[in-house]
C-alpha cells in the first residue's frame, strides 16, 4: 500500500447532507401544506430552468423568500414541498416563467444566476445547496412531464409535487432521477483522467457515464472505462454518491484497479485522456500544477474521488 498523503481538511460535498426532513407523511394532505405555505416561517426558493434568484443584500445573498415577497413576484404555478426544518419550517421551491426570470435580471434587488456557479462561488450558505437542487430537479421534471406518456392526456399534481396523475388512463408518474457512475481508474501510483470539450481549459477528471438496464454499478464502472478510454478494470468499490441536478442524476462515485495500460480514445466522448502521477494529481487538486492543468472543485464529487486516492492510494480498496 502506498504512503498517505494529507494536505489539509476535507472540502464539504456539494447538494449533499440535506438539512430537511423530506416529511413524505405530509405530502398526501393538500390542506396542511397550504397552510404550511402561508405561514411566515416557510421560505420558497425561486427556480426558472438553469437558474435561481438571489435577493441581493450588499455583498450578500439570500435564496429564501417568505410567502409575502413571493406573493409580490410573478411566480410560476409549480410550487414543490421540499420537507421540514426542525419539524415546524417548511420549505417549498416554486417556478418562475422565462419571461419574469429576464425582467428581473435587471431589477437591482435580485441576482439571477445558476446552481452551479451558486455552489462554486460559495454565494449562498451550504445549507441552501441540497434543497436548491432538489426543488431545481423536481420542478425540471414537472416542466417537461405535463402530458401522460401512456395516453398523452393532461397529468395533474399530486403529493406535494412528487407525482403527477393521468385522470384518462390513471398512470401514475414519479420524478426521475439517472443514475450515473463517476469513477477514477488506478494503476500503481498513477490514475487515468480524461477531458471533454466543454470542460474549462486545464482541467481534467474522472470517466463517467450512465449505468444502463440491468447492469450493475461495477459492470457500469468497468464498461464505460473500457468504451471511453479502452482501459480493462477488475475491483471496482463504492466512494460516496452526489445528487447532481444537472437536469436530475445520482453520481456514484468509484475507484476501479486497472488492469491494462494502453490507452485507446473515443474521441465521441473525450478530447484527451492520460496516466497522471499521484504526485501531478496532488499538485493538480491544489492548483499548482506547473502545466496549469486542475482537477473540479471541491464541491464536485470528481475532487473527493481523486483526493481520497492521492491520500490513501490502494487504501481505497479496503
Amino acid at each position: 500500500m502506498q504512503k498517505a498523503l494529507r494536505f489539509g481538511p476535507w472540502p464539504d460535498l456539494g447538494y449533499a447532507d440535506s438539512a430537511l426532513d423530506r416529511a413524505a407523511h405530509i405530502r398526501n394532505d393538500p390542506r396542511l401544506l397550504g397552510d404550511y405555505a402561508a405561514r411566515e416561517s416557510s421560505s420558497f426558493y425561486l427556480i426558472g430552468g438553469e437558474t435561481v434568484l438571489l435577493k441581493r443584500s450588499g455583498d450578500t445573498f439570500d435564496p429564501m423568500f417568505s410567502p409575502r415577497e413571493v406573493a409580490a413576484l410573478p411566480c410560476g404555478p409549480d410550487r414543490v414541498f421540499l420537507g421540514l426544518l426542525n419539524d415546524v419550517e417548511a420549505r417549498f421551491g416554486l417556478s418562475l416563467p422565462q419571461q419574469a426570470i429576464e425582467a428581473l435580471t435587471t431589477d437591482k434587488r435580485f441576482h439571477v444566476t445558476d446552481l452551479r456557479t451558486i455552489a462554486v462561488q460559495n454565494l449562498v450558505k451550504a445549507v441552501h445547496l441540497a434543497p436548491i437542487a432538489e426543488a431545481k430537479a423536481l420542478l425540471h421534471w414537472h416542466a417537461r412531464r405535463t402530458f401522460c406518456s401512456n395516453c398523452g392526456h393532461r397529468t395533474e399534481v399530486v403529493q406535494g409535487g412528487w407525482r403527477r396523475d393521468c385522470a384518462a388512463c390513471k398512470a401514475q408518474h414519479f420524478p426521475r432521477t439517472d443514475p450515473v457512475v463517476i469513477m477514477l481508474a488506478v494503476r500503481g501510483d498513477h490514475c487515468l483522467l480524461g477531458r471533454q470539450t466543454r470542460f474549462v481549459q486545464g482541467m481534467w477528471s474522472c470517466l463517467a457515464g450512465f449505468v444502463e438496464p440491468g447492469e450493475t454499478i461495477e459492470d457500469a464502472a468497468r464498461r464505460e472505462t473500457l468504451e471511453e478510454a479502452g482501459i480493462r478494470c477488475g475491483k471496482v468499490r463504492y466512494f460516496a454518491s452526489q445528487p447532481w441536478p444537472f437536469p436530475s442524476s445520482l453520481m456514484i462515485g468509484c475507484h476501479a484497479e486497472a488492469i491494462s495500460q494502453d490507452i485507446v480514445i473515443d474521441h465521441d466522448e473525450l478530447e484527451d485522456a492520460r496516466w497522471f502521477s499521484r504526485a501531478e494529481a496532488a499538485s493538480m487538486l491544489m492548483r499548482t500544477h506547473p502545466d496549469g492543468f486542475g482537477t473540479p472543485p471541491p464541491m464536485a464529487i470528481a475532487h473527493h474521488i481523486i483526493r481520497a486516492w492521492v491520500e490513501h492510494g490502494d487504501g481505497v480498496f479496503g
